[in-house]
C-alpha cells in the first residue's frame, strides 16, 4: 500500500468515525488512489489537480441537469491529504465485470454519452474547464519520449502518427502549435527524409489543422473526456452512471466516442458491440458522429486515442521489463498502420 493510500484510508476512517472500519483499496496508482469503506468511496485525485477546476467539475456532477447521467458526489468536505492531493467522496456502485464481456453495457454507455452531450452548458456551474482528453494524449507521448527507449520501428511509427494529428487533438493551443511542431518535425525528419519532406509535411498538416479547427467551432459540448467501460458503475442495482470527473469539460463530443472507435478499428471491439454502442448513442439523440458514415467526425480523435494507447503500452511494457500483451500489440499495430497510411497518402 502506498503512502497516499495509507493516508486516504486513515482519513476515510476518521470521516466515518470508525477507526476499525474495514477499508478496501480499489486502485493505488500515481494518477489515482481509490478506497472503499461500506457504501462510500474516497478518491485522491492526481497531484497538481487544480482545486478551482475540480470544484466546478464537482458542481457539474451534482447539478440537477446531470442527474441520472453522472454519479453525484457525497458532500462530506474531506478536502486534501497531508501530501496535498485533493480528496472527494462518492457513493459506491457495482463496476462493469471484466470477466463478462458479453454483458458489457455498451448500449447504456451510448445512451449516457448522448444525454451528457445534450446538457445545456449555459445552465451549469462555471467557468467550465476544457475537456482534458487531448492533454492526456500529449502526456502519453511525453511519457514515451521520457522513457528514452532504444529506437524501433514501432516508436517511430507512434511518433509519426502523433505528428500527423491536428494541434487541438494533441492538446496544443494554436498559438503554441509552431513550437510543438518543430519538435515533432525533428522526429519525422529522422524517419522520413530531409528538410524538404519535413516542410511539405508541415504545410499539409497546417492545412488539415485549419480545416479541422473550422469544423469544430460548434463542438463545445459537455464531454466526459476519458470514456471506457471502467468509467461506468451500476448505481442502486439497476441504473448505470458515468464516474471519474477528472477530465470532464468543454470539448468535441466525438472524443468520447473515440476509444470504442479505436478499439473497433484495431479489432479489439466486436462489430456487433460497436454497432450497439453507436446505435444507442444516435437513437438517444447523440450528434457527435452524425447519422451517416461516422468516420469523418471520429477519425481524428480515434487516431489520437490509438496513438495515446500505443505510446502508453510501449512505455509501460518497457518499464515493467515485459513484452506487449495481445491488446497492447493490437493498438501498436494500429498506430503503425496509421503512420503507413499517412506516408502513403503524403
Amino acid at each position: 500500500m502506498s503512502q497516499t493510500a495509507a493516508q486516504l484510508v486513515a482519513a476515510l476512517r476518521r470521516g466515518r468515525r470508525d477507526a476499525t472500519a474495514e477499508v478496501t483499496v480499489l486502485a493505488d496508482r500515481p494518477d489515482a488512489t481509490v478506497v472503499r469503506c461500506g457504501h462510500v468511496v474516497a478518491k485522491a485525485h492526481p497531484p497538481g489537480t487544480d482545486p478551482a477546476e475540480l470544484a466546478v467539475r464537482l458542481g457539474v456532477a451534482a447539478h440537477p441537469r446531470c442527474a441520472g447521467i453522472l454519479l453525484p458526489p457525497v458532500d462530506d468536505g474531506m478536502g486534501a491529504l497531508p501530501d496535498g492531493r485533493r480528496v472527494t467522496l462518492w457513493p459506491y456502485g457495482e463496476p462493469v465485470a471484466p470477466d463478462a464481456p458479453d454483458a458489457a453495457p455498451w448500449v447504456e454507455a451510448g445512451k449516457l454519452l448522448a444525454r451528457l452531450h445534450a446538457v445545456p452548458v449555459a445552465e451549469l456551474p462555471g467557468p467550465l474547464p476544457v475537456m482534458r482528453g487531448p492533454v492526456k494524449a500529449a502526456r502519453a507521448i511525453a511519457r514515451l519520449r521520457a522513457a528514452a527507449l532504444p529506437d524501433s520501428a514501432a516508436i517511430r511509427a507512434v511518433l509519426h502518427a502523433w505528428a500527423g494529428l491536428p494541434g487541438w487533438a494533441r492538446g496544443v493551443d494554436r498559438k503554441d502549435d509552431r513550437t510543438d511542431r518543430v519538435d515533432l518535425d525533428r522526429t519525422d525528419c529522422r524517419a522520413h527524409g530531409g528538410r524538404g519532406d519535413r516542410r511539405d509535411h508541415r504545410d499539409r498538416t497546417d492545412r488539415t489543422d485549419r480545416r479541422d479547427y473550422a469544423d469544430r467551432q460548434e463542438a463545445n459540448r459537455l464531454c466526459h473526456g476519458d470514456l471506457h467501460l471502467g468509467q461506468l458503475i451500476r448505481h442502486r442495482a439497476t441504473d448505470w452512471r458515468l464516474i471519474d470527473i477528472d477530465d470532464l469539460g468543454l470539448g468535441d463530443p466525438a472524443w468520447d466516442l473515440a476509444r470504442p472507435a479505436a478499439w473497433y478499428a484495431a479489432g479489439l471491439l466486436a462489430p456487433e458491440d460497436w454497432d450497439r454502442f453507436l446505435g444507442a448513442y444516435r437513437a438517444a439523440g447523440g450528434s457527435a458522429a452524425g447519422q451517416g458514415d461516422p468516420w469523418p467526425r471520429l477519425d481524428v480523435p480515434a487516431r489520437a486515442l490509438t496513438v495515446q494507447t500505443a505510446a502508453l503500452a510501449l512505455a509501460k511494457a518497457a518499464a515493467a521489463g515485459r513484452a506487449l500483451d495481445e491488446a497492447e500489440e493490437a493498438m501498436v499495430e494500429a498506430a503503425v498502420r496509421i503512420a503507413r497510411y499517412m506516408e502513403a497518402v503524403g
